[in-house]
Order: C-alpha cells, then sequence, then structure tokens
C-alpha cells in the first residue's frame, strides 16, 4: 500500500513564504511525475506545478517566478517552496505521485491535502 503524506501548511500573511512537503511511502518501484495541486473554496482542482523523475518542472502562469517544485528520488519526496505568497493562494494543497508499485503497473496517488492560508 502506498501513502503519500504532506506537511508544512499553514496561516502566512501576504509576502510571507512557506514551503510544503510530501513524502511517499510503501510499497514503490518506481516514481515519474510529482506534482502539487490546489484546490480554493468553490474552484476546481487545479495543478500548481509538476516534476519528472529527471527533475524538469512546469508550473501554473500564476506561480511562475514564486514557487519552485523540487524533488528527492532517494527519499521519495517531493517539495513546494512557495514565495512572495498573495491571499489568491489560499487553497487546500494536495500532492499527486504517479507510481509504480511493481515494473509497468502505474497508478495515481493522492496525498490528504494541507491547508494554506493567506492573509492580506
Amino acid at each position: 500500500q502506498v501513502q503519500l503524506v504532506e506537511s508544512g501548511g499553514g496561516l502566512v500573511q501576504a509576502g510571507g513564504s512557506l514551503r510544503l512537503s510530501c513524502a511517499a511511502s510503501g510499497s514503490i518501484f518506481s516514481i515519474n511525475v510529482m506534482a502539487w495541486y490546489r484546490q480554493a473554496p468553490g474552484k476546481e482542482r487545479e495543478v500548481v506545478a509538476h516534476i519528472t523523475s529527471d527533475s524538469r518542472t512546469t508550473y501554473t502562469d500564476s506561480v511562475k517566478g514564486r514557487f519552485t517544485i523540487s524533488r528527492d528520488n532517494a527519499k521519495n519526496t517531493v517539495s513546494l517552496q512557495m514565495n512572495s505568497l498573495k491571499p489568491e493562494d489560499t487553497a487546500v494543497y494536495y500532492c499527486y505521485a504517479h507510481l509504480a508499485s511493481r515494473p509497468d503497473t502505474c497508478y495515481n496517488y493522492w496525498g490528504q491535502g494541507t491547508q494554506v492560508t493567506v492573509s492580506s
């Protein structure tokens, strides 16, 4: 069984910083893409940033230049450094991984979510 466990959410003032971390554990053969999504109240879940196994990254336009995604393949972790936070970044942030528990069998996994609240 695979689990993704997030940490690092909280309340911060606009302009501040937070760092989210996510650790994957359990029966893991390989991890392809890891990503962070977020869902604000009344809105659909959206991808914030994702990173491939060879550390190629993409970001949604609204966070470019402010957020940085990184991963540690040896530890099966992914992090999201969030700087210059804005009230519109307020959301529940979810960790995502596309991984294989055994060769040639990949599934999508999600963390439980962590709340990020940015006050103005």
